[in-house]
């Protein structure tokens, strides 16, 4: 027999219920621009995978291209939190920079299937199309900054901190996973796991060889 004192699930409010929304939203976008690609996916097919109207999808995104935008920027920040983590565990002295970050992009390679198709999607779209090309450049700029971030204190515990920006590092080696992601992706045998840890190893290690600036006040 039920009790008057069973608990009832906890109703959302109204913040949670638009959150979760968004989210399936997002989740559904994903699935749909993964698999038609952007052209080929349409606003009305991703609000009934989601399970929503098009009133839904359209009172939380603007439309299509502001849902593409904020997969990406919004898995990068995503990527870059779990980031913060790894870091974490470099400064604790737990594990090295290069084998702590090529845990961590090899983590991020396997999490997320649909990756490699949504980057190069939107890509390509945005070369097509140069007004988007702004907009995706200012999508990617808040987790790059944040990435830059990432990247300092990397950078000091191999005794490289002022030898390069961060911001110039952290271009790198984003630019380096997206490229290793879509080789595993189409080959896995040719980029295995080793291999994704030795690249950030190869990086640091050049970077702690590179001559710092010179001091010498030139004419």
């Amino acid at each position: 027999m039920d009790s008057d004192n069973d608990e009832k699930p906890r109703r959302l409010t109204r913040a949670e219920a638009k959150a979760r929304t968004r989210r399936r939203l997002l989740d559904a976008a994903a699935r749909t621009f993964a698999r038609k690609g952007y052209a080929g996916a349409s606003v009305e097919e991703i609000a009934e995978a989601a399970g929503y109207s098009i009133g839904a999808l359209y009172s939380n995104f603007g439309g299509k291209e502001e849902l593409f935008l904020e997969l990406m920027a919004g898995g990068a920040r995503a990527r870059v939190e779990r980031g913060r983590q790894t870091v974490d565990a470099v400064q604790a002295g737990t594990e090295d920079p290069e084998t702590a970050l090529g845990r961590f992009f090899l983590e991020a390679a396997d999490k997320d299937d649909d990756l490699p198709l949504l980057q190069a999607e939107l890509w390509l779209y945005a070369m097509r199309n140069p007004q988007l090309r702004e907009a995706l450049a200012a999508a990617q700029r808040e987790p790059q900054e944040a990435l830059a971030e990432l990247m300092e204190p990397v950078l000091e515990r191999v005794g490289a901190s002022g030898r390069v920006p961060a911001s110039t590092v952290a271009t790198v080696a984003s630019a380096m996973f997206q490229g290793l992601l879509r080789q595993r992706r189409l080959d896995p045998s040719s980029v295995p796991d080793d291999l994704l840890r030795q690249a950030m190893r190869w990086l640091f290690v050049g970077i702690a060889n590179t001559p710092g600036p010179s001091t010498e006040e030139r004419p």
